[in-house]
Formats: structure tokens, sequence, C-alpha cells
């Protein structure tokens, strides 16, 4: 059941590009001198280990909050589209966010958001890292379930693939884009011509076409990186038989 659940919150987490980031305002000029909590929208991306990726302005209210106190929670919807949301689902990661200058979360935080890389090297923008510490699942009415930052992840690594990520993606887009539009428009049933790849982790794919993005999720995660590419050419041939 706890392994269910994780998996069900991981692939939406991963399945998605933005979030409502919280955050504690600074007290001061509060009427009650305590922190407010504060929501807005953001664009998120994942590392590997589900921690979320942000690119925030020094400037944004959030920035200044995580200056005096780190702890954050992401709320990640799922309802969209439904005529009941309450009966959708929907993950909020609790964590700290602490600013990072990690190449690799860079990297994946614009290959997910390519229209971020206009400003991400303005001097008042900064990438952040959550460190998440649980999340509370809503899987639907009656489904509902705390997960500590270990029972989220489980399993859900494979050795080697993050540092060999840049390179696959760049071959899938570059010298197999058929394949990409094959696994968007055959497996997903998603429209659109220029599909792209954004990401690969162990249990999934990321795709994206301006401003849509899906997820293909693996039969089964990938132990290593080796594995990707039988099972990327397993997905072309069942999505060519479709």
């Amino acid at each position: 059941m706890t392994n269910d659940m994780a998996r069900a919150a991981r692939d939406l987490v991963r399945g998605l590009d933005r979030a409502a980031l919280a955050s504690l305002l600074p007290a001061n000029g509060s009427e009650e001198g305590a922190a407010w909590p504060y929501a807005s929208l953001v664009l998120v991306a994942v590392d590997h280990d589900l921690s979320p990726i942000l690119l925030l302005s020094d400037l944004a209210e959030h920035s200044k909050a995580i200056l005096g106190d780190a702890r954050v929670s992401l709320l990640f919807d799922g309802t969209h589209g439904l005529d009941q949301p309450l009966t959708g689902p929907r993950v909020t990661l609790v964590g700290r966010a602490g600013r990072t200058n990690d190449e690799g979360l860079r990297r994946r935080f614009l290959a997910r958001h390519p229209d971020a890389e206009m400003y991400a090297g303005f001097k008042d923008f900064a990438f952040y890292r959550v460190a998440v510490e649980r999340a509370h699942l809503v899987a639907g009415f009656g489904r509902i379930r705390w997960l500590s930052a270990g029972e989220l992840l489980g399993e859900a690594a494979a050795d080697g693939l993050a540092a060999a990520e840049p390179g696959i993606v760049a071959h899938m887009n570059e010298d197999h884009a058929d394949a990409v539009q094959l696994y968007a428009g055959r497996l997903l049933g998603r429209a659109g011509d220029a599909w792209r790849m954004t990401g690969i982790d162990a249990e999934g794919i990321d795709l994206r076409c301006g401003g849509a993005v899906a997820r293909l999720a693996f039969d089964a995660p990938l132990t290593a990186a080796a594995e990707a590419r039988s099972v990327l050419v397993d997905l072309v041939k069942r999505a060519r038989a479709a």
C-alpha cells in the first residue's frame, strides 16, 4: 500500500511543471509580530531524488521569506479538468529550501523550462533546491497518507543515470526525434508534432511541446543507466505497433 501511494505521489510530482509554493513572510511590519503564510505559483522541475528545483528572483517575496526561514511547502495539483476536483490527486511536499549552484540542477530545470534560459543568468536570479522531509498525498476520497522522505523515494533511483541523462536526452532529440514523437502521439495520445524529451529518470521520461508537458512512465524502474537504451527501443516498438 505504501509503495503504491509513494509511486502515485512521485508520478504526480514528476508529471507537473508548476506548483503552488508556500513560505513564511518575514514578521517585519506585521501587526501581530509574527510571520504570515504566503503562497503563489512557481515553475518547478525535480531532480532524480525528487528534490524540487526552483528559479527565483531575489526580489520575489519567496526569496525574502526563505532567507529568514527555509521551511517551505509545494502543492502539486493533479485535479485539472475533473468535474469533481476533490476526487483527484494532489500532493504537498514539505521541506527546506536553499540556494544551489549545482550545474546538474540548473541543467535539469532549464531542460524542463527552456524559456527560463533568457533570465536564468541574471545576477538577481538564483536556483533553489528543496530538501524534502515528508509528503502529504491525497489520492482521492479516503486515500490520504503522510509519507516520509524515505518512503516517498523508495528505490526509485538508477545507478549512473543522472550523469548519463544529458547524453541520452540529446541523442534522442537529435537522432531519434521520430521516436520521441511516437512516444507522445501513439503512447500518450498527445497532439502536436514538436515534442522533445527533457529528462529521463528511473521511472520514466519527461516530454515537452511548447507550453505542454507529458510524462511517459516505464513498466518497471530502471536500476542502471545501461538499461535505458533497451527500454527506449522497446517503447518505440510498442508505439509503432499501436
